[in-house]
């Protein structure tokens, strides 16, 4: 392995262990964080190929960040890429949670520690919030179309369907649009 390789792999794991070490919340929270960094800084991603890659992330099981960190590093540097990527991502989440099951007994009924994680939830909020809408900017989400994705979490949150159901209709559709596209542009 040549050494910018190496220092490649080192940029992808420094680069999601930073994300995984300073954002609460979980996956939707780091997406601004990722976007920032995979697309503006190190321009690994194109915007859109970041959204892709957002949605192709949702789509997998598994916890979102870990997966877009595994697409990430598998694009920049094959396995060891995403191997990396991955492990910067989870390593500090596990070294919080060792540390937390360490020192739980001590600190369970700590009226400070209560007060700091009642503090950090509407933090947590705002920054699950703020993805979403630059996500929706770059997804070209507008007022003729923003009843797609308001009615599909409508009906998923309230009516119980299947995100699932979702995703198989846009896949259809997606494949629909193109037929009809590439039909019409045949007849041009």
């Amino acid at each position: 392995m040549s050494n910018a390789i190496r220092k490649t792999i080192f940029n992808l794991f420094i680069t999601f262990f930073k994300i995984g070490a300073f954002t609460f919340g979980g996956g939707w929270v780091m997406i601004a964080m990722m976007e920032k960094d995979i697309v503006d800084k190190h321009k690994w991603f194109t915007k859109e190929e970041f959204i892709d890659n957002l949605a192709i992330a949702q789509s997998m099981p598994g916890i979102l960040a870990v997966n877009m960190a595994v697409l990430v590093g598998n694009k920049i540097a094959k396995k060891w890429g995403a191997f990396f990527s991955a492990l910067g991502t989870i390593l500090p989440s596990f070294i919080v949670i060792l540390t937390i099951a360490i020192f739980f007994v001590t600190i369970n009924d700590n009226p400070i520690v209560e007060r700091i994680f009642k503090g950090i939830r509407p933090a947590v909020v705002a920054l699950i919030i703020a993805p979403v809408f630059t996500t929706a900017k770059a997804a070209k989400i507008n007022f003729k179309n923003f009843w797609i994705p308001v009615a599909t979490a409508l009906l998923i949150t309230f009516c119980g369907f299947s995100p699932i159901i979702f995703i198989a209709l846009a896949i259809g559709y997606g494949v629909f649009k193109c037929f009809i596209d590439t039909k019409q542009s045949k007849t041009e």
